[in-house]
């Protein structure tokens, strides 16, 4: 019985993991957006300010390592590194809460595009390479 419950449980977390990770979002960036270019691209100062903004506001859900947990995706994976700038930014803003994203709208701008320097910063997720 109680294995069973387990492997309930373990297959509803894996369904979770795929879901949150499937990338159906990208789907609904205008193409106005898609073309955003971080203003902080490429600037160590911002990618540092980033890191911090992403500890305070990112890291609960997506880890300290922004490799996730809690069902939550890697913002290291394949598809958030392919992301254009205005794609991540585009989801910061609106978030996606069917797959448990928030909107970060209330974050000003600037901070936004600042996480988004951050991330760029990071090494690729090679342990959970997931398109």
């Amino acid at each position: 019985m109680r294995a069973g419950v387990s492997a309930i449980l373990l297959l509803i977390l894996g369904a979770a993991v795929l879901l949150a990770a499937d990338g159906g979002w990208l789907r609904k960036v205008p193409e106005a957006e898609r073309k955003r270019v971080n203003p902080f691209a490429g600037k160590p100062e911002a990618a540092e300010a980033g890191k911090i903004l992403f500890a305070e506001n990112c890291a609960k859900c997506h880890g300290d390592d922004a490799l996730g947990r809690h069902g939550r995706p890697s913002l290291r994976s394949e598809r958030v590194r392919d992301a254009t700038d205005g794609e991540l930014a585009w989801i910061l803003r609106n978030g996606n809460l069917y797959k448990g994203m928030p909107s970060w709208s209330s974050l000003p701008e600037p901070e936004r595009w600042q996480i988004i320097a951050w991330l760029r910063t990071l090494p690729p997720d090679t342990a959970n390479a997931v398109r």
